[in-house]
């Protein structure tokens, strides 16, 4: 579990032990339930993280609600988006290994996470990373419930596939464009985990096809302490 569920589950823990010596039952029930909810919420499982070569995970548990083409800056490409409802692991992860070259906190309104509207208009940040195989770009976004989006990466630190970079509290989205040159391997209704599955195959260049696989290795050790 994250910090933050430590901050949110403790004080209806607490309140809820102290309405039970008052026998005030109703609310000490309450406020257990609130307290393991947010324990839940708050819960950051290891993952196994793939190390082929030219993989790229999705930063999130959820469904993918959106594959479509999309140009980014003038770039043609491919953007994904992964709903995450609130019982979902809300841990975002980096989906490729590389380095963050920006990363530009937007605010905005909080429209319903599963609304398209949501990728422009609500609060977010915007992750620009530079891997071996060209530059990508992923969101957190905040949604109806998710009022703020965290992020514990600052641009110019490398990240490995898999790595921990942040977390939307409560309900939201995640985005990820790629290059056209990017094969995408999951479809509008599947459900993906974060750091472990899947999303699309990246082509490195040859000479760093060695050096990413062990960079994953690294993610998986420092993730799960299990080597892939």
């Amino acid at each position: 579990m994250v910090k933050e569920g430590y901050y949110f589950g403790l004080p209806p823990l607490v309140a809820g032990g102290a309405a039970l010596l008052l026998h005030w039952y109703l609310s000490a029930a309450v406020s257990v339930f609130l307290a393991l909810f947010v324990f839940s919420f708050f819960r950051d499982p290891d993952r196994v993280i793939p190390a082929e070569p030219g993989a790229v995970v999705s930063p999130a548990d959820g469904r993918v609600v959106v594959v479509t083409e999309e140009e980014n800056a003038g770039r043609p490409g491919q953007r994904l988006s992964v709903f995450l409802a609130i019982w979902n692991v809300h841990v975002n992860r980096a989906p490729a290994s590389g380095t963050i070259t920006n990363l530009d906190y937007r605010p905005g309104k909080f429209l319903a996470a599963m609304r398209e509207r949501a990728s422009l208009e609500n609060e977010q940040n915007v992750f620009t990373l530079s891997t071996e195989a060209g530059e990508m770009v992923f969101k957190q976004i905040a949604g109806l419930i998710a009022r703020r989006v965290v992020s514990w990466k600052r641009p110019g630190e490398p990240v490995l596939r898999g790595e921990r970079i942040g977390l939307v509290r409560f309900g939201s989205r995640v985005d990820v464009w790629l290059p056209k040159g990017a094969e995408i391997l999951v479809k509008t209704g599947e459900h993906v985990k974060g750091g472990s599955s899947l999303i699309a195959r990246w082509p490195a260049k040859r000479t760093s096809n060695r050096s990413e696989g062990k960079g994953a290795a690294e993610a998986n050790l420092a993730a799960t302490g299990k080597p892939s």
